[in-house]
């Protein structure tokens, strides 16, 4: 993919994401979290991609959240994650998008974000085998997930909802089998089974 004239960035790929709510996660639709607030982790993989000309693809980004009230109302704390195989160049790139600097769709995500307590470098693990996810994130986070189906088989999706970290695009409704994330930075020490998680497919540009 190659970016075309007048345009910062073209991204497609795929969302990762899981967070402590009972499932389905309240945040999607507007509503305070579960418990009073959400502790999440989010990854977007880039199948392909470039960034004012620097070619992504392959890279993922990621983030640790503490959401305190209010997913709509910001001020979340997040330590960010960029892929250990991104070069310097790719790094930058990454971080300018999704710190909301370059606009666009994961602007208005960004701008939720009132303090950044650090960025790593990790090795990340985001497979996607059947359906069903897994998500490393160094060894900050560890979550599988799946899926949930209807009565065709197809994968049960979210649409149109006030919040996304995808916006644009259908969340496929999952649960997480698993979901440990330890970040004494955000007050994470979690080791949860069966709460809300989230797939899907992105596409963004500005």
């Amino acid at each position: 993919m190659t970016t075309s004239a007048g345009t910062t960035y073209q991204l497609e790929g795929r969302l990762l994401e899981v967070c402590s709510c009972d499932v389905l996660c309240p945040c999607w639709v507007g509503r305070d979290p579960d418990g009073g607030t959400c502790d999440a982790a989010v990854a977007w993989h880039i199948d392909h991609g470039t960034i004012q000309g620097v070619d992504v693809s392959g890279l993922t980004i990621a983030l640790s959240a503490h959401i305190p009230g209010n997913i709509l109302k910001g001020n979340w704390q997040a330590l960010l994650y960029v892929d250990d195989k991104a070069s310097q160049q790719q790094q930058d790139a990454l971080l300018a998008v999704f710190t909301g600097k370059l606009g666009g769709p994961i602007a208005d995500t960004a701008s939720l974000i009132g303090e950044v307590v650090g960025v790593e470098r990790v090795p990340i693990t985001f497979t996607v085998d059947g359906g069903k996810g897994t998500l490393a994130l160094g060894q900050r986070v560890h979550a599988e997930m799946a899926p949930f189906t209807g009565p065709t088989g197809e994968a049960t999706t979210l649409h149109e909802s006030i919040f996304s970290t995808i916006p644009g695009s259908p969340a496929y409704v999952s649960s997480a089998d698993h979901y440990r994330s330890n970040i004494p930075e955000l007050g994470h020490d979690l080791n949860l089974q069966n709460h809300n998680a989230i797939q899907g497919t992105f596409s963004f540009s500005a």
